[in-house]
């Protein structure tokens, strides 16, 4: 009989990696979806989709917010390994919606170790909890391991911490495998559009062609330890079949700030940018296609990695500043992951360098602009 999976989150950036190497495997899949007016499986599509996977992969409407559905849905499929990666995960957003980032993300953690433990399964099935390097927030020490004290600096990471300790006395209290993943930043092509890194590269995209004037952000100085979803997931199942619960680093184990992303980013398409100014005042400056507002229904992108920009009008000018509007209340100045004991006990370890991360996203958002 095949493995049970059964993921929160499943049409998320991470829902969707970690379903598609789960089906790869030979596992059944089930996963939690909200109902919206929106049939929101886009990812899981473009991954998984096709006629291969479709007796394995299994769809229900549920949320994380509603304990009794969690614990019918539990005991009903008793899967052998739950991942819960449902999450209100933007930290901005959290600090403007406090309460409803608690009740996902700290409450609906215990609503999933508590259905596990109602429907007698804690001899069977392994729990995967998805923690965040947020945790660490004002970090007081560089990099951060397993023994580092945690110091979260908004209500999302504040959440986390509480399904952290959570997980963790679930484990303690009941002999429960339940285990965290603290995982440090991982983005793709599917990465969320409101995300800094995503944020960029659609904004670097429409830049080049010409379809948008400038990219506005917050915090340039800001550093983390970004690596591919697609590496990390194969974590997340890693951590689960080791012979014992844990909380595990996963990270690449090095960083880059904003600005640097945002360099990489222009520079795949051979386009240089000059910064200027400090703080609020900074300024990125590049020799980009002119800004035409009416560039909407053009019937042919200016700039394709292939072709280059042709014989384009160029010009110089800003294309990236700052707006102190996307700050955080409290920021997070530098996250860096130690991933030795993931390295050492499980033998993973990224497998995607953050130039090749940046170039698949940029490669992914560029051929997404329209031709119409």
């Amino acid at each position: 009989m095949p493995k049970k999976a059964f993921i929160t989150g499943i049409t998320g950036q991470d829902g969707a990696y970690l379903t598609h190497l789960l089906l790869s495997k030979g596992y059944e899949v089930h996963g939690l979806m909200r109902r919206t007016s929106q049939f929101n499986v886009a990812r899981l599509m473009e991954l998984c989709g096709g006629t291969a996977f479709e007796d394995k992969l299994f769809l229900h409407y549920g949320d994380s917010t509603d304990s009794l559905n969690i614990t019918t849905l539990v005991e009903d499929i008793r899967p052998d390994e739950i991942f819960n990666l449902a999450a209100q995960s933007h930290v901005k957003v959290s600090f403007e919606m406090p309460v409803y980032t608690c009740d996902v993300d700290a409450l609906g953690t215990l609503r999933i170790l508590e259905a596990v433990r109602q429907a007698h399964l804690t001899d069977k099935t392994h729990v995967y909890q998805a923690s965040t390097s947020e945790l660490f927030g004002k970090v007081h020490e560089i990099p951060q391991s397993e023994s580092t004290p945690f110091h979260p600096r908004s209500p999302y990471g504040v959440a986390k911490l509480f399904a952290y300790w959570m997980t963790v006395n679930y484990r303690e209290s009941y002999g429960m495998f339940a285990s965290n993943g603290i995982l440090f930043n991982h983005e793709s092509p599917f990465r969320g559009e409101t995300f800094v890194t995503r944020k960029i590269t659609m904004a670097a995209a429409r830049i080049l062609n010409g379809l948008q004037e400038r990219l506005e952000l917050g915090n340039m100085d800001a550093k983390r330890d970004w690596g591919h979803a697609r590496d990390f997931v194969e974590a997340m199942w890693l951590i689960l079949q080791h012979d014992e619960p844990g909380d595990f680093i996963i990270a690449t184990g090095e960083q880059h700030s904003v600005r640097e992303f945002v360099t990489l980013a222009f520079e795949y398409a051979g386009v240089s940018i000059r910064w200027e100014g400090e703080g609020v005042n900074e300024v990125g400056i590049a020799r980009v296609p002119v800004y035409s507002p009416n560039r909407e229904n053009a019937s042919v992108s200016r700039f394709k990695p292939e072709t280059g920009f042709g014989n384009t009008p160029m010009e110089e000018r800003v294309v990236v500043s700052v707006n102190p509007e996307f700050f955080r209340p409290a920021e997070v100045e530098t996250l860096l992951g130690n991933p030795a004991k993931s390295r050492q006990l499980l033998g993973w370890e990224a497998k995607t360098s953050f130039p090749q991360l940046v170039q698949e996203m940029m490669d992914y958002d560029l051929r997404k602009i329209p031709i119409l």
